[in-house]
């Protein structure tokens, strides 16, 4: 017997899905085995196998966030599909074309109390409904999902593949064209703009360069394009007062209007300035999310008719609030009774970074540090999970946007840096990221930078860190874990380098971009100082 049923099925999936992919991340099983062969059977795809499906399927959501087109990641049934939630729920919130690709058994056997049989059918709920195919015909409606709306959400296609599983033969070669995948997006329509205003643009992520907004001053966070007239984030908190003294004059300092692009997340005083209901709050965004945590907004659109001209004295205002930020920020850095902490490691990578880089960044405290150290740069193309901001997955996506990055210089002697910034505990709940099997594609210019304070010092800066609940900090929220991070990456087989002051920090960073790789810098900062070192920042800006 050369061909089964089940093969055939998925040869039809995959024939279908190729035109539209260029990588696939393969999780090993028993019942996905006629997916598996027939991917591994196609000259036009990169596999990317893995034995974990939480990590698998987060690699699988950062080839398709960089490379903006569908990843399948596939697996077989039960909890193997479980794993893959908590990289859909992101997904699904940054709107990255993200596909499960699942097998199941046949219809018959599910509630028989078959091994490795659940209701897989909408696992997912509303983050992605599922498409059942049972036989050929119904990839009609796998062509009709794709096409509709693809790059707005992920997907789950579950395939139901009965036994025999497998023939006797491998599947034979097969390949086909790659169609340019079409961003769609969402037009909520025009809305005018007066600029006259004292108008003020915060950009988050998704966020997008808008016509005719390139001269307003912008606060815009890492992920965001470089802004022509960037304000620091910290310069908030002085933009939220009504007026403010200086040598002698008093200026308004308040925004009258707020437009929003994407979708902004970091910072409290940014998120204070578009919650304040008496600043009028404009809304752009292509996709259905509309950042509007006051749910203020007098307007919703995509695009902005733009009149009147900027106030010169309102462009000197946000200018020395920016300043004043910013300048702060260098003078806490420079202060040595805080120590070495992870806003020191931030400011590392950052002073370090070069044009052509490619920077990934976990949630907590390192997107938001490298945001107060001066991020977003020109020339250096910033990712982060914003959508539902975890930290889970993080070495996974690290590895998934330096393997996406290669891939668009593959005659290249040496692939482009890939730098990654970690907190010690995102490294840590991924660290099965680190896998990587002898026949799969590897990282070849990649550096993970882990700020390891030995537990959650985020947790510090916030409510949870107050003095009157530090008798049970430690336990809850600091969560010291005393791990080896050396041996940790020795076991993994990926090269480990440890510092502990910021100038040996900046040596080894200069080093990897000058000797490619896949290590690991591993930077041991202290905790306790961070939050003095927050209220000093506070104190600058205020």
């Amino acid at each position: 017997m050369s061909r089964t049923a089940a093969l055939d099925l998925s040869r039809a999936v995959i024939e279908t899905l190729s035109p539209h992919i260029t990588d696939v991340v393969l999780c090993p099983g028993s019942r996905n085995s006629p997916l598996a062969l027939e991917v591994l059977a196609r000259e036009d795809l990169r596999v990317h196998v893995r034995i974990d499906e939480r990590a698998a399927a987060f690699l699988a959501l950062s080839l398709a966030r960089v490379q903006r087109r569908p990843v399948p990641v596939v697996m077989t049934s039960g909890t193997a599909v479980s794993n893959c939630l908590p990289a859909m729920t992101e997904a699904a919130h940054a709107h990255i074309p993200l596909i499960v690709l699942s097998a199941d058994r046949p219809a018959h056997l599910v509630g028989t109390g078959a091994s490795q049989t659940i209701d897989q059918n909408n696992i997912f709920g509303a983050v992605a409904p599922t498409v059942l195919v049972q036989t050929p015909a119904g990839l009609e409606h796998v062509v009709e999902s794709l096409s509709v709306g693809a790059s707005q959400s992920p997907r789950h296609f579950n395939i139901a593949l009965d036994v025999p599983l497998v023939a006797a033969e491998l599947p034979a070669p097969q390949r086909a064209e790659k169609q340019i995948w079409q961003q769609r997006w969402v037009d909520h329509g025009e809305v005018a703009v007066d600029i006259t205003e004292r108008t003020l643009v915060i950009a988050g992520d998704e966020a997008w360069e808008v016509e005719g907004l390139e001269d307003v001053p912008t606060l815009a966070e890492p992920t965001a394009p470089k802004p022509f007239h960037p304000v620091h984030p910290l310069a908030a908190n002085i933009l939220l007062k009504e007026q403010v003294s200086a040598e002698g004059y008093v200026v308004n300092t308040r925004p009258e209007h707020v437009i929003v692009v994407g979708h902004p997340t970091l910072h409290r005083g940014v998120i204070s300035l578009m919650s304040d209901p008496e600043i009028k709050l404009t809304v752009l965004s292509r996709t259905d999310t509309i950042t509007d945590p006051g749910r203020h907004a007098t307007q919703v659109a995509s695009r902005v008719k733009v009149s009147g001209t900027q106030d010169k004295q309102w462009l000197k205002i946000c200018d020395a609030a920016s300043e004043v930020a910013a300048s702060g920020v260098r003078e806490v850095l420079e202060n040595k009774d805080f120590g070495f902490t992870g806003l020191h490691v931030a400011a590392a990578v950052a002073d370090t970074l070069g044009t052509g880089d490619t920077l990934f960044a976990s949630a907590s405290n390192p997107i938001r540090d490298l945001s107060i150290v001066g991020l977003p740069f020109d020339g250096v193309d910033t990712f982060s999970p914003r959508g539902t901001a975890g930290i889970d997955g993080s070495v996974s996506q690290a590895v998934g946007t330096a393997l996406a990055v290669q891939s668009r210089h593959p005659d290249e002697i040496r692939a482009p840096r890939s730098i990654a910034l970690l907190g010690d505990l995102a490294f840590l709940h991924d660290v099965g990221g680190l896998l990587i099997g002898p026949y799969e594609p590897r990282p070849e210019n990649l550096t993970i930078v882990v700020a390891n304070d030995n537990g959650g010092g985020i947790f510090e800066t916030l409510e949870t860190g107050a003095p009157e609940l530090r008798e049970k900090f430690e336990r809850a929220f600091g969560t010291p874990h005393d791990v080896s991070l050396a041996e940790l990456c020795a076991g993994y087989g990926v090269e480990h380098q440890e510092v502990d002051n910021l100038q040996d920090l900046i040596l080894a960073l200069v080093d990897s971009t000058e000797v490619s790789g896949f290590r690991v810098i591993e930077a041991h900062t202290v905790r306790d100082t961070r939050r003095a070192q927050q209220e000093a920042l506070k104190a600058k800006v205020i």
